[in-house]
């Protein structure tokens, strides 16, 4: 029964520390309250996106020198007194922007990890399907936050700098809480297991492929979300905040069956799917946000497509390189989110300068073409079930 109490442990976990997918919530009273654009407000979003993945890149070495319990409950405690520290925003934007981006990116990178490494290990058999309930959590989350946000700030008149505040309380308990119960199986050493050089994971063929693939499809999925409540001019407070939990909830969902599917095909072929799969909603961007309807449609579909993106490289690393390897080459393949969080301060900025997210979202459906592309010709790289 263990291993069943570490899978909902880690689905509390993942709740939490997904709460920055609910940013687009808190992007339009932010602007008004401090008078900040749309792409300098998204500096929180996009400094977690670097101190997450940067974060992540250590942190399969701290797993297994200091045991997934010490290495997730250091992590909610850093990741909730992040947001708490976030609530003093209203003093400077910098707290906000250290608390949540710095703070919270590093406490995230910490426990992020965790449950994906430990699940696994506890559930080998069914790689796919046990990342994606591991890690639903951390799109699934975002929806009960943005909703809890947006009662906050629109019905009980709260700022969004006390609406960090009450929720950094509650993830610091709730992430140490559930940290604390994570372990490996009795059967599992991870103190002396060998440790792979970084370079000779980076000189893989297939790390490459993967991490190309993985940064465009975050990318993209980077863009939409942090800029979601703003894709429609038209929509209304409660469409958007409706908007971003569609995304989240789909989020979850995606992650769960996209890993149900990998279990039975070619690491190659769901990923090319996954990456045509967005490409082309983004290239159908323009007809379809047209109205409040339509906005959800696109949420849901983008974040259906986006939750893919967080399971299926994560199962091909165990795939590839073994359920030992996991944390510390998925920490490394994870880094790809550093350049693609730039992507929302793009976007955000196109926005400020053409009046419309048509443009630089046709350009992110644009850049998802490349690894189709390259995943299509290595295909036998990414299927071999080796380090190549």
């Amino acid at each position: 029964m263990r291993r069943y109490v570490i899978l909902v442990s880690a689905l509390i976990m993942q709740m939490c520390l997904g709460a920055t997918y609910s940013w687009s919530v808190y992007v339009a009273p932010l602007k008004e309250l401090t008078g900040l654009l749309q792409g300098p407000v998204q500096l929180p979003f996009s400094v977690f996106y670097f101190a997450f993945p940067f974060t992540m890149i250590f942190s399969g070495y701290v797993l297994k020198l200091f045991g997934p319990a010490l290495c997730a409950v250091s992590g909610g405690i850093l990741f909730g007194g992040g947001w708490i520290l976030a609530g003093f925003g209203n003093n400077h934007f910098a707290f906000t922007i250290t608390g949540i981006g710095l703070m919270g990116g590093f406490g995230a990178g910490l426990a992020y990890i965790v449950p994906i490494a430990t699940c696994i290990r506890w559930f080998p058999e069914h790689k796919g399907l046990v990342t994606g309930l591991s890690v639903a959590g951390f799109g699934g989350g975002a929806a009960v936050v943005s909703q809890a946000a947006g009662m906050m700030i629109n019905s009980m008149g709260k700022s969004p700098f006390e609406a960090f505040t009450l929720f950094g309380m509650t993830f610091l308990m709730l992430v140490s809480i559930a940290g604390s119960v994570m372990k490996n199986p009795p059967d599992a050493e991870t103190r002396n297991e060998k440790r792979l050089p970084p370079s000779g994971i980076v000189a893989c063929g297939n790390f490459r492929i993967l991490y190309f693939a993985m940064f465009t499809a975050l990318a993209a999925g980077f863009a939409v979300n942090a800029n979601l409540k703003q894709l429609f001019d038209g929509v209304s407070i409660n469409a958007g905040i409706a908007a971003v939990s569609v995304f989240a909830v789909a989020n979850a969902l995606g992650r769960i069956l996209w890993g149900m599917v990998f279990d039975r095909v070619r690491a190659s072929s769901i990923i090319q799917a996954n990456l045509v799969c967005q490409a082309t909603l983004l290239f159908c961007s323009f007809f379809i946000l047209r109205s409040e309807a339509g906005l959800l449609l696109f949420a849901f579909i983008s974040g259906f497509n986006y939750g893919g993106v967080l399971v299926l490289y994560a199962s091909t690393t165990a795939r590839i390189w073994g359920v030992r390897h996991v944390g510390q080459v998925y920490g490394l393949l994870f880094s790809a989110n550093i350049p693609a969080a730039i992507s929302p301060i793009i976007a955000g900025y196109g926005y400020d300068y053409l009046g419309s997210f048509t443009f630089p979202l046709a350009v992110s459906g644009l850049l998802l073409v490349f690894p189709v592309i390259i995943v299509r010709k290595q295909r036998n790289i990414l299927d071999s079930g080796t380090a190549l």
